[in-house]
């Protein structure tokens, strides 16, 4: 499609670094969650099989080629139905107020346009529907925050597929219409992921 995004060497990457240390956070956003489902950003699958039975079936949205044709794999292994397609966050390929639930595990970092991504969540959620989000966002300690945005403004989006370390992602879910129900700071033990502390688990409910 015209807004496909490719950064194949990073997909590479990330699905070789990607580990089981974040499967007990997947599985705490998706936990609960019933009827139809989008998850966008849906990269090459790890939440799938997290995914409870009393979700009806799940459309996962995810533009980047080598990453969906993975997520098209894990799909056929998923104890729920799962539908893979093409399409950018900003311009989801669904109509309005169709789905129960939407789900975005570390994918707003990366959207060009957080706010358009956050408003295309709000026009596809039927009222009172779920955003669930499992996130890293801009660290509070000043020192980090400031090493964020040095990043965030030299090579890390571009070496890291568009991503951006010191977003402040509770704002703007809030900004787009969401009202905040749980929230909460995780962190990881320090290491080679330390720029990417803190994260946030949550679930906002459109207004």
């Amino acid at each position: 499609m015209e807004d496909e995004v490719k950064h194949p060497l990073f997909a590479r990457f990330y699905m070789r670094i990607a580990t089981s240390a974040e499967d007990r956070y997947r599985r705490e956003t998706l936990q609960g969650l019933s009827g139809q489902v989008v998850e966008v950003g849906a990269g090459h699958g790890p939440n799938f099989a997290f995914y409870p039975e009393t979700v009806e079936r799940v459309l996962a949205v995810e533009p980047e080629p080598t990453m969906r044709a993975k997520a098209q794999e894990a799909a056929r292994k998923a104890p729920v139905p799962i539908d893979v397609t093409d399409g950018v966050a900003a311009k989801l390929p669904v109509d309005s107020n169709s789905f129960d639930a939407a789900v975005a595990c570390l994918f707003l970092c990366s959207v060009p346009d957080q706010r358009a991504a956050l408003a295309e969540f709000h026009r596809v959620l039927k009222p009172g529907g779920e955003l669930r989000y499992y996130e890293h966002v801009a660290s509070h300690r000043s020192r980090m925050n400031a090493v964020q945005r040095f990043a965030d403004a030299t090579v890390w989006p571009h070496l890291a597929g568009g991503c951006h370390l010191a977003r402040d992602t509770r704002a703007a879910i809030t900004a787009a219409g969401f009202e905040i129900t749980t929230d909460r700071l995780v962190n990881f033990p320090p290491g080679p992921a330390a720029l990417l502390l803190p994260h946030v688990l949550g679930t906002a409910r459109r207004v």
